[in-house]
Order: structure tokens, then C-alpha cells, then sequence
């Protein structure tokens, strides 16, 4: 197992320090080779923050005093917080390798804040990179050298690390963001187009390898309506629009805007617009 840690001052103890915006008391890394296990349980937490890297391997995590592990794996951070408590074990068959730093001061929670990390987030898809892990080892250098103004250094380059982790975690939301909306401008151009088939929603959603929840929220999301209601509001704007512009009778717009059952149809639309098709092509007649 290899160890590299350093501290603040040479002390093991963790404090709390207000003389600060951003204060960095201590940091480390372990390698897991031979020793079979490393478990961390603090119960009522810590006094300061406390920031791991998952560089290798895989870690497990006991959240909210659960006796059910949360494995994180290479390429997450994982935040605590002062007075969170805290359960955590390495396995060495599985070459964890890991960095930690911990930090306080008087406006940690708002620094987090304005570097993406909001309150309640507590595990960061940051990626892997090898620029996370030489921040974390010039800290290690840094306060086991303790040169001029290191201190100072220091929260440059947690800073550093925070910019990191939040061009990172943008970069990815901004990835998620466009596939999101490449594929509900799709699906809207799909539903416009064939508006009048028999569309399956399930279908549709497994036709594009995603899954039936993931789609209708984010539709939702997207538009503001349900991919259904979506697709019932398209079939009854162009059944108005055929009810004022052509003779085709009921049964005939009926199937043309998708419904093979007129009567179904005709309670769809009345549901929708107050009046049966009837009625409303009698009512656009008289407003002409």
C-alpha cells in the first residue's frame, strides 16, 4: 500500500478556521496494492471539508447511515461536508487509488457555490485526468515543504482544481444538453410527420435505445406537454383545420388525423376544445 499525505502546520487534527475565504488543511493520496481493505467511519463527520478523487479502481460508500454500499467508480469526486458522517472502505483487490484534501474557512459554501458545486451535491462525475491528480500531489508537496507563502498556494490550487471540475462537469451537461435536444427536436419532427399513424410511444422511445421514463420526461422538459398530448394536440389542430377548410365528413377526418374509431375521435375533441366536430364546424361556418 502506498501512502503520501501531508497537513497544515504538521497537525492531525481537523479544525475550523474563519480567518479565511478558503482555507486548505490537509492532503494525501492512497494506493491500495496488498493490504486486503481501508475503512474510514466517522460518525459525526469532520469539522472541515473533505474533497476524494477516485483516480483508479473503485470505492464504497456508506451515505446517510445506510447499511447498503454506493460503489463509486474511477472518474467521481465525492464531497462530505462539516458534520456529515462518514463511511468508506478501500478494497485492495480492486487497486483503489485515491486522493483526498480537506479545507475550511469563511466562505467555502458560496466558493462551491459559484464553481458549480450547489448545496446537497455530493458526487461529481468529474472524469479522470491527469491534471486532478498533479494538483493533488503539488498540495502533497506543497505543505510537506512548507516554503514561503504556501499557505497562499495552496488555495490557488484548490481553486485550480475547483475550475477544473467545473469545465469538466460543464462540458458534460453541455454534451447531455445538445443529445437531449438533438433527439426531442427529432421526435417532434417524427410526431409532425406521422402524426396521423398508429404511434406507439413505447415503441418510438425503444426504436431510438432510450428508455420509456427517460423519454416522456424529458419531452416534458423539452416542450411542456407529454409526447401523447403532443401528438393528440397535432391530430386535432388538423382535424380544425379540415373541419372549416373541407367537406370531408366525421369518419373521414377521423382517420385521416389518426383514429380509426370516429366516436373515440369525436370525444377526443370535444374533451379538447369544448364542442364536438360537429358543432365546431358549425360554429367556424356561421364565424365566416
Amino acid at each position: 500500500m502506498y501512502i503520501n499525505s501531508a497537513y497544515l502546520n504538521r497537525s492531525l487534527v481537523d479544525f475550523k478556521d474563519k480567518s479565511r475565504p478558503l482555507i486548505v488543511g490537509s492532503c494525501g493520496t492512497y494506493h491500495l496494492y496488498t493490504r486486503p481493505r481501508l475503512p474510514t467511519h466517522r460518525p459525526k463527520g469532520r469539522r472541515d471539508f473533505q474533497l476524494l478523487y477516485i483516480a483508479a479502481g473503485k470505492a464504497h460508500f456508506y451515505f446517510d447511515k445506510s447499511e447498503k454500499d454506493t460503489v463509486i467508480t474511477a472518474g467521481h469526486m465525492v464531497l462530505y461536508r462539516p458534520g456529515e458522517p462518514q463511511r468508506y472502505i478501500y478494497y485492495g483487490e480492486e487497486q483503489t487509488e485515491v486522493y483526498w484534501v480537506h479545507f475550511t474557512g469563511n466562505n467555502v459554501t458560496n466558493i462551491l457555490r459559484h464553481y458549480g458545486i450547489r448545496t446537497g451535491m455530493r458526487i461529481l462525475n468529474t472524469g479522470t485526468s491527469l491534471e486532478y491528480s498533479r494538483i493533488f500531489r503539488q498540495m502533497i508537496q506543497e505543505l510537506q515543504r512548507c516554503q514561503t507563502h504556501y499557505p497562499e498556494l495552496l488555495t490557488l490550487l484548490l481553486l485550480e482544481l475547483l475550475i477544473r471540475i467545473e469545465r469538466q462537469t460543464g462540458r458534460e451537461h453541455r454534451q447531455k444538453d445538445a443529445y437531449l435536444n438533438a433527439e426531442m427536436e427529432y421526435a417532434i419532427q417524427y410526431f409532425n410527420k406521422n402524426y396521423s399513424s398508429n404511434i406507439s410511444i413505447e415503441d418510438y422511445a425503444a426504436s431510438r435505445g432510450m428508455s420509456v421514463s427517460w423519454f416522456i420526461r424529458s419531452f416534458r422538459q423539452y416542450v411542456h406537454t407529454t409526447p401523447m398530448q403532443y401528438l393528440v394536440e397535432r391530430r386535432m389542430a388538423n382535424a380544425q383545420m379540415l373541419l372549416e377548410t373541407t367537406s370531408y365528413n366525421i369518419a373521414e377526418i377521423s382517420t385521416l388525423v389518426g383514429y380509426d374509431n370516429p366516436l373515440y375521435f369525436s370525444r377526443i375533441f370535444k374533451k379538447q376544445k369544448g364542442m364536438s366536430p360537429t358543432e365546431y364546424r358549425k360554429y367556424s361556418a356561421a364565424d365566416v
